[in-house]
């Protein structure tokens, strides 16, 4: 079964392209094109709409769950801290190499863009951000409200203070019940994910339609070298975080990326790390991975952990001040470089998320609007790699905390992944 959904997304992936570009060639009409293209949308808003359906619930019962089963408000500190340390530093990493290499290979260097006078519109919210509306935004007024925007970085807040709250005093036998029936929605959840992962492969396949019937195959050429000198960046990102994944779960880390292809996949292909999270979930717990470690660093790396994103926002960024001609000292880089650390977290529920940090930094440090438009005018090409990085750099910082807590174990579908499974201690 396995196998065959991902070969049914990669079959939905290969039709859609097939799809699009036959669109794209033979329709000359622009409105008509654009009518066709919505049409193809459609499966893909329904496929994320039941993706968005499930989310919340199945965010809110995971990290419950597993907060309540904790023995003690240490265990919660102790994962919180080795979980935060790693996104600290994955996210440094990331920035860095992003800057680092967009300054080595320059793919915005001799466009010699010029920024009209007038300000160019983006779309996109970019009012200021700043340490405390990203701090303030993470407390909700409402779980209800939370829930209906699907505000992860809330939703889990007011988990871990319910989680706790259950674990103190789980011994009750009123609080019992509340506990038992938590515990009894993970499973429910978990099927339910099951039957809306079924419609991936139409998905996927309404998602790159739509997009090349649209843009067609030249976008690819136009921005040639944004696109490959990004993707090389992210090529070296994954070989950063497997390398340092091996130093801890040693060969193990080749059994977690067979165990995370699929969702990795649906991420790539759907530009949504929200489609690939219920798969994630399912697929890190059927690795070993103690399910209260799952429940409780895996929503905290998708609000705070966006290796991908980060990597994006520098390199978009630098890409931007090339492309106009606007120097930027190392100095000013590396300042660039801290905001960056501190407006994107938080960020992972906004729409193109990272494009709006971007855009929200550029007037800090002088970068045209109208550079904010061309890149985002392929962000969904950037889009697709930076979210599937995202799904590898939390699947590896789950299964390294899970490690360092002592409680990744091998079990019986573990070995389906890699034969033989031998854990070494």
């Amino acid at each position: 079964m396995k196998n065959r959904l991902t070969l049914s997304i990669a079959a939905g992936m290969i039709l859609g392209v097939i799809a699009g570009f036959i669109c794209h060639t033979r329709i000359a009409d622009p409105a008509t094109l654009t009518a066709t293209a919505g049409y193809f949308s459609i499966v893909t808003d329904i496929f994320l709409r039941l993706i968005k359906m499930i989310i919340a619930p199945l965010v809110f019962a995971t990290l419950v769950s597993g907060l309540a089963g904790m023995e003690s408000g240490q265990d919660v500190g102790r994962i919180g801290l080795r979980s935060v340390g790693w996104f600290v530093c994955a996210s440094l990493v990331s920035l860095g190499l992003g800057l680092m290499l967009a300054n080595v290979l320059q793919p915005g260097a001799g466009l010699h863009l010029t920024d009209s006078a007038a300000e160019v519109s983006t779309g996109l919210n970019t009012s200021a951000l700043n340490a405390k509306d990203v701090i303030t935004h993470a407390f909700p007024t409402s779980l209800l409200d939370a829930m209906a925007r699907n505000d992860i970085l809330q939703i889990l807040v007011f988990s871990i203070f319910l989680g706790l709250a259950l674990s103190a005093l789980k011994r009750d036998p009123r609080v019992a019940i509340v506990v038992q029936t938590i515990d009894g929605m993970v499973p429910v959840m978990l099927r339910l994910t099951s039957y809306v992962m079924r419609a991936a492969p139409f998905g996927v396949f309404g998602a790159i339609a739509s997009a090349v019937t649209l843009r067609g195959l030249a976008v690819i050429y136009t921005y040639g070298k944004l696109i490959g000198s990004f993707y090389l960046g992210l090529l070296i990102l994954w070989a950063i975080l497997i390398g340092v994944g091996y130093v801890f779960l040693g060969r193990r880390v080749g059994s977690l990326l067979k165990a995370v292809r699929e969702p990795a996949l649906i991420a790539f292909s759907t530009a949504s790390s929200e489609a690939a999270y219920p798969r994630l979930t399912e697929r890190l717990e059927q690795f070993g991975v103690d399910r209260k470690v799952v429940g409780f660093t895996l929503p905290l790396g998708y609000a705070f952990n966006l290796d991908g994103s980060m990597m994006y926002q520098a390199f978009a960024a630098i890409f931007i001040a090339q492309a106009f001609g606007v120097q930027m000292p190392l100095s000013q880089q590396i300042a660039m470089l801290l905001i960056l650390m501190l407006s994107s977290k938080g960020m992972a529920s906004v729409p193109r998320g990272s494009v709006v940090v971007v855009a929200a930094v550029a007037p800090m440090f002088h970068l045209p609007a109208a550079g904010v438009a061309m890149v985002l005018a392929i962000d969904q090409i950037l889009d697709m790699g930076r979210t599937m990085t995202n799904v590898i750099g939390n699947s590896v910082a789950t299964a390294v905390v899970a490690k360092w807590e002592g409680v990744r174990e091998p079990t019986k579908r573990d070995v389906a992944f890699d034969q033989p499974a031998v854990e070494t201690r």
